[in-house]
């Protein structure tokens, strides 16, 4: 399951690749990683591929908020 190159909304029923997260975090992939690393971003194993849900998405965006909101 992946996005359409023209969606940038998450899909609830969707689960993520790092590349589609990339697209819409408009992070790098390395910035994705270290995000998954420390825990900011969270993510599930589906095998050997690790997906992001979309609610990890929106919560990401949210803890992003509180942090610009704190500063």
């Amino acid at each position: 399951m992946t996005v359409s190159t023209t969606d940038t909304t998450p899909n609830d029923l969707e689960l993520y690749r790092i590349t589609d997260a990339m697209r819409l975090l408009k992070l790098s992939r390395t910035v994705i990683y270290e995000q998954l690393r420390t825990g900011r971003l969270r993510s599930v194993r589906e095998g050997r591929a690790r997906r992001i849900p979309p609610s990890a998405i929106r919560d990401y965006i949210a803890l992003l908020e509180r942090e610009a909101q704190a500063a």
